[in-house]
């Protein structure tokens, strides 16, 4: 279906010149890295590129992912629920311990800058907090990410991802997941780039969703417009439902991982035809068709992850009969061999009428897939599943 081209992803001068040779008519950005950086400024100032169509922001709008500060001070600028929050640089470290000493725990640091998802501490006493920030501002536990960090409220309920796909002016909300950030079963542990993910979200149910267009979606997107942040791409929200109210934790400039693998393959549409809508500022009138069935993927990390690991063990099983769909990540082809080559290996989604066997397809596919310290979490979706019979008994 597709060759790999080893390009790096921020190389835009190869990217660039790789576009032109193969006559390529659209570019979807999927990594966050390339729309900090500026890969649409790059193709749009390119008298050679500019017309090729785009789907990713440009810089200006990429800083709703790449700075946590720029995103929260958008959010209070535009009447978008979320969190309060205070941000502080290393020279501010006395001031923001005496921050720290007014909040009631538990407390969420942020780096501001891209931390490949694991920029986010969730401290459960003051002094923990103090500890962490001193690491972060300090001794660059996130490097430049965390040169600024945001000390910001804890939100208690149940999280959520809403992806909408825009050009500007126009939307078409895509399907909701819910994913598992956490390394450890029961949401134990160091937090992740995610794994795993279910769509859809048992409690994001019509009313909630309307209420997700009207206080979240559209304030955000009548935001860039009011602030002339020209923006054609996706926006994925990062929601906490708290107590049926939606809040805003994150904006991210792309598509996320692992939600992604559950969101596509519910998407009836033609999406490349959306796709090609939203660049060229065409969206109005279009809409999402979905399948009601679920989606569910386990994410296959290195042994070690998030910390250190090992790269460059031999992945066994993947030639395996499975209904699941098996996405390659931090994979590598080496001597015919396919090896491990990341952190997150791996995502393997089933699909399914209920929760209960799209989980059953999502773990047959997981179970016939091996490498030396391969590591999974065991329970994902249990809670949704949980929370859907419960809504079952209520019913009957």
């Amino acid at each position: 279906m597709a060759e790999n081209i080893s390009i790096a992803v921020d190389d835009f001068p190869k990217i660039g010149d790789f576009c032109l040779q193969q006559k390529i008519e659209l570019v979807l950005v999927g990594p966050e890295v390339p729309l900090v950086k500026g890969i649409r400024d790059y193709f749009e100032n390119n008298p050679e590129l500019k017309s090729i169509l785009l789907i990713g922001p440009g810089k200006e709008g990429a800083q709703l992912e790449g700075s946590k500060d720029f995103s929260k001070q958008f959010m209070l600028r535009n009447g978008v629920p979320t969190a309060k929050a205070k941000t502080f640089s290393a020279s501010e470290l006395i001031l923001s311990f005496s921050y720290l000493e007014k909040c009631t725990p538990p407390i969420v640091l942020k780096a501001d800058g891209l931390a490949a998802g694991k920029g986010v501490i969730i401290c459960q006493s003051i002094e923990e907090a103090k500890e962490s920030l001193r690491e972060m501002l300090e001794d660059k536990k996130f490097g430049d990410a965390s040169a600024k960090v945001l000390i910001e409220e804890f939100l208690d309920g149940i999280e959520l991802s809403v992806f909408v796909l825009t050009d500007g002016n126009d939307y078409v909300i895509l399907p909701e997941a819910k994913d598992y950030k956490r390394i450890g079963d029961g949401d134990t542990g160091p937090n992740t780039g995610g794994m795993g993910a279910v769509s859809p979200v048992t409690f994001a149910d019509a009313a909630f969703m309307k209420k997700v267009e009207e206080k979240v979606i559209k304030p955000t997107i009548s935001g860039l417009k009011k602030e002339n942040i020209a923006f054609k791409g996706f926006v994925f929200v990062g929601l906490m439902n708290v107590k049926g109210e939606p809040y805003v934790i994150e904006y991210n400039a792309r598509m996320g991982d692992p939600e992604t693998e559950v969101v596509m393959p519910r998407i009836k549409s033609d999406f490349v035809e959306l796709l090609i809508a939203a660049a060229k500022g065409e969206l109005r009138g279009k809409s999402v068709e979905t399948n009601p069935d679920y989606a569910m993927t386990v994410v296959l990390v290195s042994g070690g992850y998030p910390e250190s690991y090992e790269k460059g063990k031999i992945i066994n099983g993947l030639n395996a009969k499975t209904e699941a769909l098996i996405f390659h990540a931090g994979t590598k082809n080496l001597e015919a061999k396919i090896v491990t080559d990341g952190g997150r290996v791996m995502a393997v989604t089933g699909l399914g009428s209920t929760l209960k066997e799209a989980s059953a397809n999502a773990y047959q596919g997981v179970s016939t897939i091996h490498w030396e310290g391969a590591y999974f979490r065991k329970d994902i979706g249990v809670d949704l599943q949980r929370m859907s019979d419960l809504i079952s008994n209520h019913k009957s």
